[in-house]
């Protein structure tokens, strides 16, 4: 079945590679990812992803065939959720591959979870658009389930029509001075966010400000009375995904607000500077993913914001 391939863990140089797989993927599941070669060494050098013990790809001479990594957790409490990703190249499906590389991820998130977390209950995660052909068929056929539906929603660009900043607030755009109070507002405010944990300082440069981070679309809400950050949008954009499509689209990758200043109308009036800024600046588009189970009714906050959905993601999970 996989006789002509070569399996081996992956490593910060099959960037390349990795980014001709995806790129080759997104032809037939057009989910709008598309990468770099620098996109896909910034997931390789993931402080959290343990390549040597957790990861497998497959290849076909210089071809990667297929991958499979998991990313744990940088702290847990009752249960650790490490995700699971990896894909198949189209020309190498329906061989089985997905399957071996799903039953290898399991048995390496076990790996890791021992190594990190082992008093915590394991989960494992996969996260992709519910549209992929025979996905849902091969996580069920390894005991996954649904448990979570994400949404991704875009507004086009031009006359925002927007609510401006409230009195007593001040709005500031990210700068190395208050880098940290952007971190410190987005674990506060994701600490009741389904799934979220912290994110420490290696994984905040990893995820957040890197080479897709524009921090001229990137705001901080601060308490004028008092200098306290209160609210905190991260837009990301990606080159590869400008180029395939012809759209600049400023993703807006991470919004909040601390738990005291909600139900205030700061997060829309963030997300109002935040899209009349991106249209500034000649962004086509905007977007961002909220669960659609969030209790906080992000979804309807986004809508009257103008967003309309336009892919699911699901979210399966299998108790390993």
């Amino acid at each position: 079945m996989h006789h002509s391939l070569s399996w081996r863990p992956l490593s910060r140089e099959d960037a390349k590679a990795s980014a001709d797989l995806l790129n080759a993927i997104e032809t037939v599941d057009r989910i709008g990812e598309n990468y770099t070669e620098e996109d896909t060494l910034q997931e390789l050098i993931d402080p959290y992803a343990d390549l040597e013990r957790a990861s497998l790809a497959a290849f076909d001479g210089d071809v990667m065939a297929g991958f499979m990594k998991i990313r744990h957790k940088p702290s847990a409490d009752e249960v650790h959720r490490v995700f699971l990703d990896g894909g198949v190249h189209p020309a190498y499906r329906r061989r089985g591959l997905g399957t071996a590389l799903v039953e290898a991820g399991v048995a390496a998130a076990k790996v890791v979870h021992a190594l990190h977390h082992p008093s915590s209950k394991l989960v494992v995660d996969v996260n992709r658009p519910e549209h992929i052909a025979g996905l849902a068929e091969l996580v069920r056929s390894q005991g996954f389930t649904p448990v979570r539906y994400f949404q991704r929603m875009e507004h086009p660009l031009g006359a925002v029509d927007a609510p401006a900043i409230p009195g007593g607030f001040a709005v500031e755009p990210w700068s190395e001075r208050n880098d940290e109070d952007f971190r410190t507002v987005r674990n506060e405010a994701y600490r009741d966010y389904w799934g979220a944990v912290p994110m420490p300082v290696d994984l905040w440069r990893n995820k957040i400000t890197n080479q897709t981070f524009r921090p001229e679309v990137s705001f901080l809400l601060r308490e004028a009375a008092t200098g306290a950050p209160v609210g905190v949008l991260v837009t990301m954009c990606w080159e590869a995904d400008t180029e395939a499509t012809g759209i600049r689209d400023a993703h807006f990758m991470v919004i909040g607000t601390v738990r005291e200043y909600r139900k205030r109308g700061l997060a829309g009036a963030l997300m109002g500077h935040a899209l009349r800024a991106a249209e500034g600046q000649g962004y086509d588009r905007a977007s961002l993913n909220v669960d659609s189970a969030d209790p906080a009714g992000a979804f309807g906050v986004f809508e009257k914001a103008g967003f309309e959905p336009k892919m699911r993601y699901v979210r399966w999970a299998l108790e390993a």
